[in-house]
């Protein structure tokens, strides 16, 4: 295994038991077709029972907007080979809703004689809205930048902190972005992500401890307002980070419910043994997990949503740990964000397998493509996947997700080693990663420094390393930097957005030379065809495209686009 971008869950003992946990008793996991009703659907709904009861029946308690119970079919019984058990195989068919009805339910099993009664999922209440969740235009064309803003830019006269270790702040600010916007723009960006610039003591700003201000270090709200006045002037979109599961244990609200078991603030937090035992994120004790579904608490966090998207006017939340909060959360995001500005992209980081994706249909626009990313990292970066099994992969991958749902994907981020270390500086490989990034459908996202092969000196699980804080280093402000790189990223952006064939077409491969390392594939939309094509061997190749009539020249370690 060359990392773990997905965690525990790559290794193989995990997966057992997580495919074993999936069927054992009552569940439901949102296995819903369609995943998104319009007015004219009658949504069916699928439950498994895997229980040593006799399951006599099972009924879907629809609580809204009408209150009704209807009954499910038992449709099929079928063998667990890694339970070694039978189960069962119910479905329902619920009735059509009107367009934009919200359509709340519990589904409940009830062994024989109504003895017991066992709820699907835990007692969790199912939810969704009728009617289509479009992306907005503006994000299917979307060429993203990620900024950690404590390592970009410090500002016009300052100089980065003299730090005891890479964990320590290094000064950047807000107003130092604001004034790197026409580099970001001269390279072809029209969005950047912010990561948190929230008040907080960490270089990552992920131990936010109020979500209405800018980190004092970084700047004012006024700098904020002025980045997104100026970013906007040059055509830039801005997208926060949004953190609704957890934040700081520093924080005002979190330090009260902590000190009075009477405070308003109590049912804000998941208390296992108030006041010290409590839920957090990956059992951090520095970061308490927020309860979303309590009324207050969902109230707070809508409402910094409503003060950044309007007030400030950012166009998109970037949805750190989507997986934490309740689905019923995410939902009523959906519908608050469509009140107050109907165009914002709502794009999710969940780190799971495919088939958990797809269940955020309906509820968030666009997830990041982590498969992806591992898929370009594991063949331009390792070299260990080959061009075979790369295309199968891309193939699979576009026919399993829906158009649009899977969203930006990229070569490397704040929490994963960067590209330059994994491809050990090679500027032909990055080059190569980067063509086929911005050669996909979906938004590409590009972390800072990478446009210029900024190295990362150790890896983020090597012995004496300060883990992920390694492939966070400062940017370099050098402009003869990788000058070479940077040219090549902002000609393949430009690329891209000169030739909205990339997102609006369809991709087919029509050379695969894995022996060779020659790749090439043809996107078209029926006006325009755009020929990408890549060269991972190490001399010069000149192959025959019989299915275009094309000769392809393509040089040792070589990437190229053209419009036939």
């Amino acid at each position: 295994m060359n990392e773990n971008l997905f965690g525990e869950i790559q290794k193989i003992e995990n997966r057992r038991k997580l495919l074993q946990n999936q069927i054992r008793g009552v569940n439901h996991t949102y296995q819903m077709e369609p995943m998104i009703p319009q007015m004219h659907d009658e949504p069916i709904l699928t439950v498994t029972t895997e229980l040593d009861l006799k399951i006599e029946k099972i009924e879907c308690k629809i609580l809204e907007p009408e209150v009704q119970s209807i009954s499910f079919e038992l449709v099929d019984t079928k063998w667990d080979l890694l339970n070694w058990t039978y189960y069962q195989v119910w479905r329902v068919k619920l009735p059509k809703q009107f367009d934009g009805a919200l359509v709340r339910y519990q589904i409940v099993a009830f062994t024989r004689g109504g003895e017991k009664e066992i709820f699907a999922d835990d007692g969790e209440e199912f939810s969704y809205l009728v009617g289509e969740m479009a992306t907005p235009e503006w994000a299917k064309e979307a060429i993203i930048y990620q900024i950690l803003p404590d390592r970009y830019n410090h500002g016009e006269m300052k100089k980065w902190n003299t730090v005891a270790d890479i964990n320590g702040v290094y000064g950047g600010t807000i107003a130092g972005i604001t004034e790197k916007l026409d580099y970001i723009a001269d390279l072809g960006f029209n969005a950047i992500w912010l990561n948190p610039f929230f008040p907080d003591n960490t270089h990552h700003g992920y131990h936010a401890t109020d979500y209405f201000k800018v980190n004092p270090r970084m700047g004012t709200m006024d700098d904020i307002k002025e980045l997104v006045t100026e970013a906007k002037a040059r055509g830039i979109r801005l997208i926060l980070d949004f953190v609704a599961n957890h934040w700081g244990s520093e924080h005002d609200i979190f330090k009260e419910a902590q000190q009075d078991k009477n405070s308003d603030y109590f049912n804000w937090f998941y208390w296992k043994n108030w006041p010290d035992d409590y839920e957090c994120y990956f059992d951090v004790k520095d970061l308490p997990k927020i309860n979303v579904d309590c009324p207050a608490a969902r109230h707070h966090l809508y409402k910094s949503v409503r003060f950044w998207l309007t007030e400030i006017g950012f166009d998109g939340l970037r949805l750190d740990h989507a997986d934490g909060p309740s689905m019923n959360f995410w939902l009523g995001l959906r519908q608050f964000v469509n009140e107050i500005k109907p165009d914002t992209w709502l794009v999710g980081e969940v780190i799971k397998p495919p088939p958990h994706l797809l269940s955020y249909q309906g509820r968030i626009h666009s997830m990041l493509d982590f498969q992806m990313a591992q898929a370009l990292r594991d063949t331009f970066g390792f070299g260990t996947m080959n061009l075979n099994e790369f295309d199968s992969f891309l193939g699979k991958h576009e026919e399993f997700f829906p158009p649009n749902f899977m969203g930006p994907s990229f070569l490397d981020n704040h929490d994963m080693d960067r590209f330059s270390l994994i491809s050990e500086d090679e500027t032909s490989k990055i080059k190569q990663a980067m063509m086929c990034l911005m050669t996909l459908k979906n938004s590409p996202i590009v972390y800072y420094g990478t446009e210029i092969g900024l190295e990362q000196h150790v890896g983020k699980d090597d012995p004496n390393s300060h883990g992920m804080a390694e492939n966070r280093v400062p940017m370099i402000w050098d402009e003869t930097k990788n000058k070479d790189l940077r040219g090549f990223v902002k000609d393949v952006i430009a690329f891209r957005k000169d030739h909205p064939v990339i997102w609006k077409g369809e991709r087919k491969t029509v050379y695969l030379d894995s022996q060779n390392g020659i790749y090439s594939y043809l996107i078209t939309d029926g006006k325009e065809s755009v020929l990408v094509a890549f060269n991972l061997g190490d001399t010069k190749q000149e192959v025959f495209i019989d299915s275009i009539s094309y000769v392809l020249k393509i040089d040792a370690w070589g990437a190229k686009v053209e419009v036939l």
